[in-house]
Order: C-alpha cells, then structure tokens, then sequence
C-alpha cells in the first residue's frame, strides 16, 4: 500500500508540472500544424487593486494589464483587461491562461501560455488560436499595500507570440 502510494503521488507530480509547464508553452516554438503568425512587443503597465486577501489581509492584487502593442516599433494596437488584445485593423482577440511559469526574476510578471477563447474582426488577430507571453520585464507590484481601494501602476515589457492552427 505504501508504495502504491508513494507511485500515485510521484504519477499526480508529474502529471501536474507537464499541465502547468508545457515544454512548448514558453518560446515561440510551435507544434505540428501550428504556425507563429507575428511577435508583438508590449510597453505599458499592470495595475493591481490594494485589496483584502482570503485571509482579510491587504494585498495588492491583479486587476488588468494596459499596454501599447508594437511591431517593428509602431504602433499597432493595445493589450488590456480580459485578456484582450486589440489591433488598429479592427481585429479582437481574449483569450485564457492555461499555463504559466515564473519570470527571469521576481520582479517579472510570468511567462503565459494563453488559448483564445472568442475573435472578432478581420485582421492580424483573426485564426489566432495561442498566445504566448514571452521575454516579460518588470510588472510585478512590490511594497506593502496599506490602504483598501488604493491603486498601483507598476511598468513592464512582454513579447506575445500569436499562434495559428494551420489548414
């Protein structure tokens, strides 16, 4: 009993990591049938909400990312709540996170691996299936969070790989 046990847990380890940090999730590598479509660079800034934690405790917590997206230094649309992307030529994307991994340091927000869940519009963000949060500097709220209902603006910089299912 004791190692059938100690085998379950090893197997719900393993199990759990290979969900949490697909191998793939973090570069701009694709997998078979998928195609890296464009890596848009993010400036902008996390802002975090200074509220009760679950244990009533004051914290600084996640509340929406605001940024301009770049590609070969121009602008060409924004990053926010959602999340959501947004480009000049109309297109939408939202997506989830379905994976994560810790930045450089920590002062850096995590790397992502996020699946789209709804689009709209025509346009660089139309068939986008995943996208990947890559090169992440800065965006972590540091500092003690002492007064309910404060904000905090904290910079940061990121890559997002957009992947597509090919036909």
């Amino acid at each position: 009993m004791h190692t059938f046990l100690l085998h379950t847990a090893a197997a719900l380890l393993a199990t759990t990591a290979a969900i949490s940090t697909p191998s793939r999730a973090f570069d701009a590598a694709t997998a078979p049938g998928e195609f890296l479509v464009a890596t848009l660079h993010a400036e902008g800034a996390q802002i975090y909400h200074c509220k009760p934690d679950w244990e009533g405790k004051l914290a600084w917590q996640f509340r929406e990312p605001v940024a301009t997206l770049l590609l070969n230094g121009q602008t060409v649309g924004r990053h926010f709540a959602g999340p959501s992307w947004e480009m000049l030529d109309g297109s939408v994307a939202s997506a989830k996170v379905t994976a994560r991994a810790p930045g450089a340091t920590q002062n850096d927000i995590p790397l992502l691996l996020l699946e789209v869940t709804a689009s709209r519009g025509q346009g660089l963000l139309s068939g986008i299936t995943t996208i990947h949060r890559l090169n992440t500097t800065g965006g972590m709220a540091q500092g003690p969070c002492l007064s309910a209902g404060r904000l905090k603006s904290v910079p940061y910089s990121a890559d997002y790989a957009l992947i597509r299912r090919g036909p």
